[in-house]
């Protein structure tokens, strides 16, 4: 089952003293790439997370933030008293009128933030937030997927039924050519050896034989369904197979030589373009 790469998931975590969001978001590009704005207090796990979210998400633009909500009265920011206490020595002995503690906690080194260590535990906890911000991002894709590949079945329907039209008027354009180069001869009017001339129609119709190419375009239709229906989600081989229905399309509108088939020609490739732009987002 195809997978889209654009996700979105969250997740929320209650430690004693802080509310942690969790939000991963994806859009889709070539490779995996990772932005994941880390606290101070996890950066050491940021490496151990890249690692689990390259194996779950495997590609696409991933973005990874945390939002920290303090819900407690502990805090890593204390007063440095004394260095205030020096400072009020100071400005008491200068001007005794003016507010000197507002004065001196506005000064350098007033505050201080003391490092916290990280707690396993509450890691544990937030491990478990990525993992379900995770699995939603992933259900996200899944249902994006799923509609992309209704669509994705419905332009190969389309494709095969104006393969089938091209079917259809190969015989009427090969005897629309027999029909000019015959009426071309007559209006020169000059005597040709029939056998010949028969040689060269034959030579000439065979350059203009698409029977390989309608043959190789409905195998890349079946197989790019075959595909689809597969247990992973490989968007890389459905733009290879696109290519290849891409090139038999390009062969047949340049050998058709006959209007009501390069009309269609037309239709077929309209119709591919919206097949390959879809899958810039398919994983």
């Amino acid at each position: 089952m195809i997978q889209s790469m654009t996700g979105y998931g969250k997740s929320e975590v209650q430690l004693a003293s802080r509310k942690i969001s969790i939000e991963i978001k994806s859009l889709n590009s070539k490779n995996l790439d990772i932005n994941a704005r880390f606290p101070v207090l996890y950066k050491e796990k940021e490496i151990e997370v890249r690692k689990w979210l390259s194996k779950e998400l495997q590609r696409g633009k991933i973005d990874l933030s945390f939002y920290i909500e303090s819900s407690g009265e502990e805090t890593s920011t204390r007063i440095n008293t004394g260095v205030v206490e020096g400072y009020l020595t100071q400005l008491e002995g200068i001007r005794k009128e003016t507010d000197v503690l507002s004065i001196a906690m506005r000064l350098p080194d007033v505050l201080k933030t003391e490092r916290e260590e990280l707690d396993e535990s509450e890691w544990q906890m937030i491990e478990g937030g990525i993992a379900k911000a995770i699995v939603q991002l992933n259900d996200f894709r899944s249902s994006e997927g799923s509609q992309l590949k209704l669509d994705f079945e419905l332009r190969i329907s389309l494709l095969q039924e104006k393969l089938a039209r091209v079917i259809e008027i190969d015989p009427i354009r090969l005897d629309a050519v027999r029909t000019r180069l015959d009426k071309a001869i007559q209006e020169i009017q000059v005597n040709v050896d029939e056998n010949r001339f028969e040689q060269e129609l034959i030579y000439y119709l065979e350059k203009f034989d698409i029977t390989e190419e309608k043959v190789r375009l409905n195998n890349h239709l079946d197989y790019f369904i075959e595909s689809l229906n597969q247990s992973d989600s490989n968007g890389k081989k459905l733009g290879f197979i696109s290519q290849e229905i891409g090139r038999e399309i390009n062969t047949i509108g340049s050998k058709a030589n006959f209007a009501p088939m390069q009309k269609v020609v037309v239709e077929m490739k309209d119709e591919l373009e919206k097949i390959k732009e879809q899958l810039l987002n398919v994983l």
